[in-house]
């Protein structure tokens, strides 16, 4: 997959986030906002062409420490989003492994942090992808 197709799912997983926590579903929306940051963070490393070997960002402790490595720490992303990507992943495992219900305040915070993160990828490494919100 190429950067923008990344982000092609990125926003609709966003987009789920949104519908799934707006019906009740905390654990689901959960899920679909960790994901929408795992696409879009992927999208990023493509797109800033930086040196990434393409297995590692399939797992997810391979995308998270490669991303921190080289756009969080190399200053082209705030660290509040690498932090937010930390914390969305441990909220998701809690949702779709651990067998315990996400709280509706943990829920509210991941869906609008993978809106905000969607969307700051999106304007940092793809300016002319068409964000839909």
């Amino acid at each position: 997959m190429n950067a923008d197709e990344l982000m092609s799912k990125a926003v609709r997983a966003a987009e789920s986030a949104r519908l799934l926590l707006d019906a009740g579903d905390r654990d689901g929306a959960c899920n679909r906002a960790y994901y929408a940051m795992f696409d879009a963070a992927r999208a990023a490393l493509l797109a800033s062409g930086a040196p990434v070997e393409a297995e590692v960002t399939r797992t997810h402790g391979g995308l998270i420490s490669t991303f921190s490595l080289h756009l969080v720490k190399t200053g082209k992303i705030d660290v509040e989003q690498g932090r937010a990507l930390n914390r969305a992943e441990e909220i998701s495992l809690v949702a779709d492994y651990k067998g315990d219900s996400v709280n509706q305040t943990h829920a509210e915070w991941v869906v609008a942090r993978a809106e905000s993160f969607v969307r700051v990828i999106g304007k940092t490494f793809l300016p002319d992808f068409p964000l839909s919100w």
